[in-house]
């Protein structure tokens, strides 16, 4: 895996991973953490839910997230859309809402994303040694 280091508006993060885009969904799921409750309120449905990410995402963040293996603040960094990685989180986000819901779990979305589960989708399993 590789090292990434990832800006979108005032926040940077250097982390491992197996792409780009991956390593823009870790961005996302940092920066939409405060927003995983509404995955659990059951008044909202998923667009209401899809909405309010991208009203939170028009109001306060920008429009891409810059990706570089070198360093912050190259002018050479991949530029990965901000509304398509919110709406691939979104779907992962949806996801695990149905899978709780058909498997009849007694828990939230907000809990089990916050267990690193988005982490784990990321990653490619190690081996033992």
């Amino acid at each position: 895996m590789a090292k990434f280091y990832v800006q979108c508006g005032q926040t940077d993060l250097v982390l491992t991973s197996d792409s780009t885009e991956s390593a823009a969904l870790a961005m996302i799921d940092r920066l939409l953490e405060p927003h995983r409750w509404i995955y659990d309120d059951p008044n909202l449905g998923e667009m209401e839910c899809q909405q309010h990410l991208m009203l939170e995402a028009l109001m306060h963040l920008p429009t891409e997230i810059l990706i570089s293996q070198q360093g912050f603040d190259r002018s050479d960094a991949q530029s990965i859309s901000v509304p398509e990685t919110i709406q691939m989180w979104h779907a992962l986000m949806v996801g695990i809402r149905r899978l709780i819901v058909r498997a009849g779990l007694d828990r939230k979305v907000a809990v089990l994303a916050r267990s690193r589960m988005i982490d784990f989708a990321n990653t490619q399993p190690r081996l033992p040694r």
